[in-house]
């Protein structure tokens, strides 16, 4: 087995007899459930109340229970929560190794720094890919087993690819978020970075100025929903790749370069 082979088996291991990739699945989960019972509660918001699902002086503004509806708020929750928590995946796997107190011994291994941190972003993608292709695949089950109309299934499709997209620019914007676990040896810092920068990006999403901020881009390229297509620059994409590729190698080379005390 070739050395990348290994330590992608390796980091791969020590995620799948862990607890946290685990729970952010779990969690993920919980999303398209939620979604699910928002559309019900806005198909007959009198039968939820008398369900005790919705307050007597709840007001609903979210919209109608339609699949242009349901695919908008699927695309803000998979963008914005998948953000939060693909952050605490890339700050585990990466930060671990310093909370553990094992970086030592993963750094004495015959195993090249550059190597450990491919695999490591390797192990990253994959586990946020999965995550997101469940998730995504249980919100289109719940939509149809609700009955929600108003769309056909091109447009469906269509847009399940588009906020498919959105999900893999978020997921690569995650290589900042290694960087800072990693100079922040531990948690803590990269987990602090990614709160921050959704923070600002929603903020600038408001402003007008989302579509030049990278973070704010898979949100905005998202949310169309079948409702409204929000444009987005090819250039900004450009851009956003960019800054990911400069985030991974950032992480590279602190890794290869900063004195490693564990």
């Amino acid at each position: 087995m070739s050395a990348i082979g290994a330590a992608v088996a390796t980091e791969l291991l020590k995620a799948r007899r862990s607890r946290v990739p685990w729970a952010l699945a779990a969690g993920f989960t919980l999303m398209p459930l939620v979604l699910g019972l928002f559309m019900i509660i806005l198909e007959d918001p009198e039968r939820a109340r008398s369900l005790g699902l919705l307050g007597a002086k709840a007001q609903l503004t979210a919209g109608t229970a339609d699949w242009p509806t349901y695919l908008d708020m699927l695309g803000q929750a998979m963008t914005v929560a998948g953000a939060v928590l693909f952050a605490f995946l890339t700050a585990w796997v990466f930060g671990r190794e310093f909370a553990d107190r094992t970086v030592r011994g993963l750094l004495a291994s015959p195993t090249t720094r550059r190597t450990i941190v491919a695999a490591k972003a390797i192990v990253v993608a994959a586990w946020a890919v999965s995550i997101s292709i469940w998730v995504m695949a249980l919100a289109l089950v719940i939509g149809v087993l609700l009955g929600l109309p108003d769309l056909g299934r091109a447009d469906i499709l269509s847009t399940t690819a588009l906020i498919a997209s959105a999900v893999v620019l978020t997921i690569a914007l995650q290589a900042w978020t290694a960087c800072f676990a990693s100079v922040g040896r531990g948690y803590l810092a990269g987990l602090a970075w990614a709160v921050a920068v959704v923070a600002v990006a929603q903020i600038l999403a408001v402003l007008g100025w989302g579509a030049w901020f990278p973070w704010s881009v898979p949100a905005i390229l998202a949310g169309a929903g079948g409702v409204q297509v929000e444009p987005v620059s090819p250039v900004a994409v450009v851009m956003l790749m960019l800054v990911a590729v400069a985030g991974l190698v950032a992480t590279v080379a602190w890794w290869e370069r900063a004195d490693q005390t564990g």
